[in-house]
């Protein structure tokens, strides 16, 4: 889908990421998503779209003049923040990409999206959640030799622990507590990750080819620092397209069941760990505001399909600005 002329000269967009403005390389703490921001941003501006650029949530809380909001600032630092740069639009009227903070909120929240996976009949691992704040009874962790305890909302494996026995799951959930957040725990899994990107077309979604984190161990895991090429990766695991016909078939099935609890939404990432020996098919976990970098799995996916990236972002946010009324299909 394309943006029409009329609709590029009209609509005043607005492009708001932390590293909307970032000209260097990586980020000492944000790696490589400083530079998935500034392509997005040169993207856009190849576009010829009338595009303004902010890098906080201020800009909301004024009068921007704009039509439309392009959001991409999630982890701002405080407790559950991916869900007010819609919240904000909300308030102001102004529609925006992506998907309502409702169901920002039930896809981000792990816990919640595994609810919503099971009610479908999408296999999900067992899993405890711990609140901060209320009681930690370790009775509701489920029996495994293995656990991994991360904060429930997070995203790129941040502050993500394992642990092998009901005291170490404790002191993994009293550490995420100590950040700030939620902690869920399920049992390690073994195998790699097959990252589904889903985007809508014509009020549709619409699966791309699949890829999958290939990991040279199937027992490691991936870490925040990896995921954003703070450190070396490149032996333990590599992205490549999916091309398990049978299970790719079944995992298909299985999205198709689980993104009908989250509709409208404009694109998002739905992701299950995959054990090619046994043929074992588990849900871990979606992102409706995932990263859309020409590196990662929608830019990669986007070129197995055929398209260049500025024909991805053009026809995401095309259809999203066609649901808002802003433009013809």
């Amino acid at each position: 889908m394309t943006i029409d002329a009329a609709a590029r000269e009209r609509l005043r967009i607005l492009f708001i990421a932390k590293n909307a403005l970032w000209d260097g390389e990586l980020h000492p703490e944000d790696g490589n998503h400083a530079l998935y921001h500034r392509e997005m941003r040169q993207v856009l501006e190849g576009l010829g779209l009338n595009l303004v650029i902010a890098d906080r949530f201020e800009v909301l809380f004024e009068n921007p003049e704009i039509d439309f909001v392009f959001p991409l600032l999630n982890r701002a630092g405080f407790f559950n923040s991916e869900m007010l740069c819609p919240l904000l639009c909300e308030r102001k009227g102004i529609p925006y990409l992506g998907a309502s903070p409702i169901l920002r909120g039930l896809a981000d929240d792990k816990h919640l999206a595994k609810r919503a996976a099971r009610a479908a009949d999408v296999p999900t691992a067992p899993w405890a959640i711990f609140r901060r704040g209320a009681p930690v009874d370790l009775s509701a962790v489920p029996p495994a030799t293995r656990y991994v305890v991360k904060p429930n909302a997070s995203s790129a494996s941040w502050g993500v622990n394992d642990a092998t026995d009901l005291a170490s799951v404790e002191r993994a959930v009293a550490d995420v507590h100590a950040l700030g957040h939620d902690a869920i725990v399920e049992p390690f899994l073994q195998g790699s990750d097959v990252e589904v990107p889903v985007i809508t077309v014509r009020g549709e979604p619409t699966i791309l080819p699949m890829m999958i984190f290939r990991q040279a161990d199937p027992s490691h895991l991936r870490t925040y620092r990896e995921k954003r090429d703070l450190v070396d990766r490149s032996q333990k695991y590599s992205l490549d397209p999916f091309e398990n016909a049978d299970m790719a078939a079944r995992i298909a099935d299985l999205t198709r069941k689980a993104w009908n609890e989250y509709r409208p939404f404009d694109y998002g990432r739905f992701e299950f760990r995959v054990n090619e020996d046994t043929g074992e098919i588990t849900f871990l976990e979606l992102n409706l505001n995932c990263n859309l970098w020409s590196q990662k799995v929608f830019g990669r996916a986007a070129a197995l399909a055929g398209w260049s990236q500025p024909e991805l972002i053009e026809t995401i946010l095309a259809e999203s600005l066609a649901r808002h009324g802003l433009m013809a299909r």
